[in-house]
This record gives C-alpha cells, structure tokens and sequence, in this order.
C-alpha cells in the first residue's frame, strides 16, 4: 500500500498532503482520529465507546468509517443516543438489551462456519452483558449459540444443555452473584473458557467484585477472565479464537 500511494505521487494523481494523510493511517476529526488501519493489523475496524461521547460525535466517527467501507459496531450506547443516530441513518440496528448499535455490509458473503461461540449465561439479570457478547460476536462475523438462565441454583438446567455447549469452539459464561457458572462449565469442556463476571448481586457482591475474584480462582483449567461486565471483551477474545479454530 506504501508502494502505491508514493508511486502516486511520483505520478503526480495524489498531492503530497494526501499521501501524508493516508500514510498515517487515522482521520482526524479533531475530537477524535479514527483508526482506519486497525482491520489490517488486528483483523477488525475500529470499534466505537458510546459512553461519554455525545450522538453528534458518535454520527461523525460513523461515517468516517462507513466512509472508508467498514462495518460499524457502537458499544454502551443509551437508547436516547441511538434514536437520535437513527434518525440520520436509519440503516443501522439498535439492540436495546445489549446497547449496541451496528451495521454491516450486506455485499459482503457469508462465510460458512465449521463452528460456534456458547453464550452461557447464568440468569436473566445478566442478559444485558450476555447479549452485549454475543451481538459483538455475531457482528464480528462468528456463529453464536445463546443458553441462558443456566446458573447453578438450578444446575439441571445447564446440564440439559451440555451437548451443545461442549460442542462448542469456545464459551463465554456469563455470571454475577458468587460467579461460580465458569468452574462449573470449565470442568466439563475441552475447549477454552472465557469467563465474564457482573455486577449483579447483593451487598458482598461489592459490585462484581466477589464474581471477579471467584473466577481468577478457579481451579478448573482453561478459564480466562475479563472485567466486570465486559461483555464486549469476552467477545472479542473469543471470536479471535473462533478464528483460529475456523482456519484449522
């Protein structure tokens, strides 16, 4: 790509401050630079944090990236923000449970999947960080399978699904309370485990904090663990080992 745009502007078709702004791989729009080179390094573009950022800066930095023929992924957007955006493009989709707002390119084929990512999540007080993940999965690009409500208070529950989930590339088990649903699943699966604790739990539960800890101390092996409420990264590491799994 180097190659290209300084041949030209040896041809004289690109001034020398244009090849200069694609070189540097960003667009500034003052308030932000997006990073338009992220897909080439790391396989994705540049994914937008609704939170703190108005819906006029959020419009802009949507289509810059629409601009440059990217798919679009706005997470922790309150509803109030997406209906303004959606007023000016109503092409996205907004997913009110998730807070995410996105857009793909309907041009682009379909590849076919050799496997999935299970989104398992222990309650239904935890569907929002849930479903955080496995919309960020599925715009993404991987296939997910949703089992939800499985916690260990009913622990039947989760084990009427266990064909599916151990048939599974990898999971994302999502929990608040004590967050105990990781070891459980961890204990009986033989691929990788990404846990996600909540916020969602009593006083002791210090916010998330008590699931956290459970979870960096697990002794079933192959666990991993994001923070609170991360849903989006839990997501992200698992399509990147959804990925992997589809090229073998």
């Amino acid at each position: 790509m180097m190659e290209d745009i300084l041949k030209q502007v040896q041809e004289g078709t690109v001034s020398v401050v244009e090849a200069k702004e694609k070189l540097a791989g960003y667009e500034n729009l003052g308030f932000a630079k997006i990073d338009h080179h992220r897909k080439k390094r790391q396989g994705f573009p540049e994914i937008i944090y609704g939170e703190g950022k108005t819906a006029e800066q959020i419009t802009a930095i949507i289509e810059a990236i629409k601009a440059n023929g990217e798919d679009v992924l706005v997470t922790r957007i309150s509803k109030e923000k997406a209906a303004s955006i959606l007023n000016e493009h109503p092409e996205l989709t907004y997913n009110e449970t998730a807070k995410i707002l996105f857009w793909k390119q309907e041009t682009v084929p379909i590849k076919e999947s050799n496997g999935y990512i299970a989104i398992i999540c222990a309650g239904t007080s935890d569907l929002k960080v849930a479903e955080e993940a496995a919309v960020t999965a599925e715009v993404l690009g991987s296939e997910v399978r949703r089992i939800y409500d499985v916690g260990v208070a009913g622990i039947h529950r989760l084990l009427d699904n266990m064909e599916e989930i151990q048939n599974a590339k990898v999971s994302i088990v999502v929990a608040g309370m004590e967050g105990a649903l990781p070891s459980v699943v961890g204990g009986l699966v033989s691929h990788p485990v990404i846990a996600v604790p909540t916020s969602v739990g009593y006083g002791a539960n210090f916010q998330g904090l008590s699931a956290l800890l459970t979870m960096l101390n697990s002794c079933a092996s192959g666990i991993s663990v994001v923070n609170i409420d991360n849903g989006f990264g839990g997501a992200y590491n698992a399509v990147l080992i959804d990925r992997l799994a589809q090229k073998e």
